[in-house]
């Protein structure tokens, strides 16, 4: 699947959870969002040979280099989102699942991101700091 078949798969959850899937679709969610934003950051290193190395490096380092060739907005609003899709995949007795907004507001990012990964990667293939 890519990227954006996982993420109309995390909306999809979302908005109608399986009855099967009671108690676990909010991290099934997050999860699915969490794949897609990273396939598409492995896609957006792979489009420009400049980069392509970077998809071999820990996510960390890839989002602490993103800011050089996204916007800087949209790159720290993708590392935010990452953590915070992250630690919402693992279950955690003491912890709640995360909401339904939550998840909205994520998978809304997530979305985001990929439109600017697509625009940096325009005809031009700008991939300037924007800041």
């Amino acid at each position: 699947m890519d990227a954006a078949d996982l993420l109309a798969a995390a909306r999809q959850l979302l908005s109608q959870p399986a009855g099967t899937a009671t108690g676990v679709w909010p991290r099934a969610a997050a999860l699915l969002a969490r794949q897609a934003l990273e396939n598409a950051l492995d896609e957006f290193w792979e489009a420009n040979p400049a980069t392509s190395g970077l998809s071999r490096s820990s996510r960390r380092a890839q989002f602490a280099c993103l800011p050089t060739y996204l916007n800087g907005d949209a790159a720290r609003r993708a590392a935010y989102v990452w953590v915070a899709l992250s630690r919402a995949c693992h279950y955690h007795v003491y912890e709640l699942a995360p909401t339904a907004a939550e998840l909205a507001d994520w998978i809304s990012n997530v979305a985001g991101f990929m439109a600017a990964c697509r625009e940096a990667a325009g005809p031009a293939g700008n991939r300037g700091n924007d800041e």
